[in-house]
């Protein structure tokens, strides 16, 4: 990845013929983007090339599928295998589609039910939005973006936005999202908040909306997402305030009952955080809290 260069791997054999099918190794690096220019005459000849985005050493960057787009815009209009491809694409993009709608309309109630106990989202989302600045934020991640709502929010404000998630039918949702609000910029993958597939400070900025209620000890959420935030870089946690709805774990799979200032205060010092602003919105009978965190400068990587 370091060397800027392609790399021609061949059998001892000669093979028949060469650069039918073309594999690119992807991890959004201005060297592999290098690459992957000096190695057009092959990748416009092949007859199928797979952008392969690699787990453990991704940097923010162009992800694979804007990569893949590039290089799709370089083929001829009329080429037919292509005209192939975008029609199966439309039949892929259309099934995810009404699998998000079947998705939504399964578990509709159930979020009725819990937004219903809370200020109204629209406010919350006014809070979160004034957070963040309106420019010079980079690259951003949400963890456990659900729906991708963060995403929607703040895709338009960044360059580029990635969202993790561990459910596949929420990721399905939130790729129909973005792609009916447009959003080329944002992507989603299947990932592990526990253990984030990227290195350190690879952010600007991270979001966790509505997610820790899930986990029975958030410190190491936390810890994991102060990893790969940039020094310099902001924190934004949205989740409820304490509260004693015992139907929340039963009902709605909610493994704490809310968090005190102090105890979000206490994880975002052991990550090497400083927070920065708290703001609660009561509601009936819960009340949410958004809190900001920064990492110094200077802190070490």
């Amino acid at each position: 990845f370091d060397s800027g260069r392609p790399i021609l791997i061949a059998p001892p054999r000669a093979p028949k013929s060469l650069g039918r099918r073309v594999v690119v190794s992807w991890n959004g690096s201005t060297e592999t983007a290098r690459a992957v220019a000096l190695a057009l005459p092959f990748l416009v000849q092949a007859e199928r090339v797979t952008v392969l985005a690699v787990e453990g050493v991704m940097v923010p960057g162009p992800t694979a599928a804007e990569v893949a787009r590039h290089l799709i815009a370089m083929l001829p209009e009329d080429d037919q295998d292509l005209a192939l491809d975008l029609e199966r694409l439309a039949g892929v993009k259309a099934e995810r589609a009404r699998a998000a709608a079947a998705y939504f309309r399964r578990n509709a109630a159930r979020w009725n039910e819990l937004r219903s106990l809370y200020v109204d989202e629209r406010e919350v989302e006014r809070v979160l939005a004034g957070f963040l600045p309106a420019q010079g934020i980079r690259d951003l991640l949400d963890v456990g973006t659900g729906t991708g709502r963060m995403l929607e929010l703040f895709g338009p404000r960044v360059t580029h936005a990635q969202g993790i998630d561990l459910s596949r039918e929420m990721l399905a949702v939130a790729r129909a999202n973005l792609e009916r609000a447009g959003l080329k910029n944002c992507v989603v993958r299947q990932a592990d908040m526990f253990q984030l597939p990227f290195r350190g400070a690879s952010f600007d900025a991270v979001t966790i909306h509505q997610v820790l209620h899930y986990v029975d000890n958030p410190g190491p959420v936390i810890a994991e997402a102060a990893r790969v935030l940039r020094p310099g870089g902001r924190m934004l946690v949205a989740d409820f305030a304490p509260h004693d709805l015992e139907s929340l774990r039963s009902e709605h799979e909610h493994r704490r009952l809310g968090f005190g200032d102090s105890e979000v205060a206490g994880w975002f010092a052991a990550a090497h955080l400083v927070t920065r602003k708290v703001v609660h919105l009561p509601g009936d009978p819960l009340t949410v809290t958004v809190w900001l965190a920064a990492k110094p400068e200077g802190t070490p990587e």
